[in-house]
């Protein structure tokens, strides 16, 4: 969806191959909006789901075994070996196969006949195959080991023991039955994430990502430390619709990671306030990525919903990120961009006023019109490809061969996350059929030893271990199926115990030893990776407290009366800026390291939420954390005043 990742073409050989690659990614997207649009119906042809799902699988399955080669996810350039050939052609007959007789063969799982089995283990193996490829091998193994465990968890002592399961029934129900592949994930990707991603794909080929850009630039470039302000701020817009946290990184470092180098910062903290600044963009609304509509589907509960309840996290993120980056810069005396790169703000709202015109339409979709999720993508698609059209950008418009080339980067894009859906209805349907779910709550509630504080540690270092070197979908399913139901189980609000595993799991991409998001900002900046990665987690140390907050009281979730839930946010964003000031080790002048400690613990004291104690004990510990973080920062202004030297009269 970002720039670099549209540079990735795919140049295949002969010609003709190149362009069924390129059509089978345009058919691909294609089928996602007309059932999306419900088109379908509207023509008369009924299908079941799952038969719609099987045919997008007869798309995506060969499109990955033509595109990306056996070595790793690097786009194909030149001829396909005849084994991928091969396997394409099996993935797309074994897929239509299904499409034509699932209506049959999912009603006899219990008998199992042999060409269920057959298709079934066949397409196991290609799908597993492209997830290796296409995502990693993480993932993959993560994968066939839920298989293996289904297999002989039956042998496993304790609580992780599982219900015996035969080869060929595991075989035959993870394809065939709507608790494995042909899921939940699998029916979120194939309309909403797909809708989505083609939406950023036009929002980029227009011009949008240099517009929001350009409106940083304008708007932040002028005051100290304006470079890590643009990050900052042209992150959180465009990393809402990227959905992917390393390609907010390339898309938006590629310009502001050299501007913050040559402003002052170091290579290591220019990665890292990128990296953090990109991951945040998956948190943020309206859209926050393709895990959000997940997460809406896991919940049961409308995608509205979970927008709402990231909002006051959201804004605590980025104010925190701004208040750090400007102690940073005056700490290390870093000024404003040079005014020759600065664009007028003016000029460039101007020339781009229609690009927020797709997220009004979206949000007026959502809320006001009740549109399902991929329903208000395509008017959000509308809108951008209308006004485009009218209007245009910097004397860039859309036109056919800009759609054209939209639908088959979207194509392209998708494909990993297709993959993605398969493995994580392998996981759903083993903890289905194995039982190994319910073990794995008790285990986990087992290990806390009752403590509720105990669970919430333990969980958020299993979901920065399991999230690390995964992609933002994988991460959310995987950890939504093992460790949301033990937070739930212990009383956390589900809406809670789903963010903070969401919070958790994206804060994989920015901490060591795989980070795969400080990673990706530090071969920009030329920076050594693991260096980058401990300074994004300084950086965005609010991103580790926030979920602990929102657990404690729903307020921050916009779950309560409107009072507390402003009360709590008040003091929330007052203790983030005590922290950030504790952080850095600077507020007028540097901080002596008691000083740092004292006013570390008083921002602590001041995020507690005050209604997650009840407003008694809480509002104690607020006025705690008030009354010394006042009386530190007071005797810090006045010591700065006495330090200046006056003007003789």
């Amino acid at each position: 969806m970002s720039e670099p990742e549209l540079s990735r073409t795919v140049r295949l050989e002969p010609k003709g191959l190149n362009l069924l690659a390129q059509t089978l990614s345009v058919l691909l997207v294609l089928g996602a909006i007309c059932w999306a649009a419900d088109l379908y119906r509207e023509v008369g042809i009924v299908v079941y789901t799952e038969q719609y799902l099987a045919s997008m699988l007869a798309l995506a399955l060969p499109l990955t075994y033509m595109i990306v080669p056996a070595a790793g996810a690097n786009r194909r350039q030149g001829p396909v070996p005849w084994y991928d050939l091969a396997a394409a052609l099996t993935g797309f007959v074994c897929a239509v196969y299904t499409a034509i007789r699932f209506p049959a063969l999912t009603e006899l799982t219990t008998l199992r006949p042999t060409d269920g089995i057959v298709i079934a283990a066949i397409m196991l193996v290609l799908l597993l195959e492209g997830l290796r490829r296409s995502v990693g091998k993480v993932l993959t193994g993560v994968a066939v080991c839920f298989m293996l465990f289904a297999l002989v968890g039956d042998k496993i002592p304790g609580m992780l023991q599982g219900r015996p399961v035969e080869l060929e029934k595991l075989v035959y129900y993870l394809y065939w039955d709507t608790s494995g592949v042909p899921g939940t994930p699998m029916r979120i990707i194939t309309t909403i994430v797909v809708t989505f991603v083609l939406f950023g794909q036009v929002l980029f080929k227009s011009g949008g990502s240099a517009f929001f850009t350009d409106v940083a630039m304008a708007l932040m470039g002028r005051y100290r430390g304006g470079p890590a302000k643009i990050s900052v701020f042209a992150s959180s817009l465009f990393g809402s619709i990227s959905g992917s946290v390393v390609s907010n990184v390339v898309t938006t470092g590629v310009i502001t990671i050299p501007l913050m180098k040559k402003g002052g910062y170091r290579p290591e903290l220019a990665g890292a306030i990128e990296a953090v600044a990109s991951t945040g963009g998956q948190l943020m609304p309206p859209v926050m990525g393709a895990a959000a509509f997940l997460m809406a589907e896991f919940l049961s509960v409308p995608y509205t919903e979970v927008v709402i309840a990231a909002i006051v996290p959201s804004l605590l993120y980025y104010a925190a990120l701004f208040i750090e980056a400007d102690l940073e810069a005056a700490r290390h005396g870093i000024k404003r961009v040079d005014e020759s790169l600065i664009p007028r703000l003016w000029p460039v709202l101007k020339a781009g006023w229609f690009f927020p015109l797709p997220f009004a339409g979206l949000v007026y979709a959502l809320f006001w019109l009740n549109y399902l999720p991929e329903e208000a993508g395509l008017v959000a698609i509308i809108i951008v490809v209308v006004a485009s059209i009218a209007f245009g950008f910097k004397g860039k418009r859309m036109g056919p061969r800009e759609l054209f080339d939209s639908l088959r980067a979207t194509g392209f894009d998708v494909i990993d996350i297709f993959m993605i859906g398969a493995a994580a209805g392998i996981v759903i349907g083993v903890l289905h059929l194995s039982g190994l779910g319910f073990g794995l709550t008790l285990a986990l509630v087992q290990v806390a030893s009752g403590s509720l504080l105990g669970l919430l540690v333990l969980a958020a270092v299993v979901c920065v271990v399991l999230g690390m070197g995964m992609p933002t979908v994988g991460v959310y399913v995987l950890l939504a199926t093992l460790v949301a139901p033990a937070l739930v189980e212990v009383g956390i609000h589900p809406m809670a115990a789903h963010m903070f595993i969401m919070y958790f799991g994206m804060m994989s991409m920015i901490t060591p030893p795989v980070c795969i998001g400080a990673f990706a900002a530090a071969s920009l900046a030329g920076a050594d990776p693991m260096r980058t990665g401990f300074a994004a987690m300084r950086f965005g140390w609010i991103a580790f407290v926030i979920p602990f907050m929102f657990v404690a009281s729903p307020t921050l979730l916009m779950d309560g009366e409107p009072l507390r839930v402003a009360a709590d946010f008040v003091a929330a964003l007052a203790g983030a800026w005590l922290g950030c000031i504790g952080i850095v080790g600077y507020f007028v002048r540097p901080l002596d390291p008691y000083s740092r400690v004292l006013v570390t613990a008083a921002g602590l004291c001041m995020v507690t939420p005050a209604s997650g104690f009840g407003f008694g004990y809480g509002g104690a510990i607020n006025l705690t954390g008030l009354i010394l973080g006042a009386v530190l920062v007071g005797r810090e202004v006045i010591i700065a005043k006495r330090s200046v030297p006056r003007n003789p009269r």
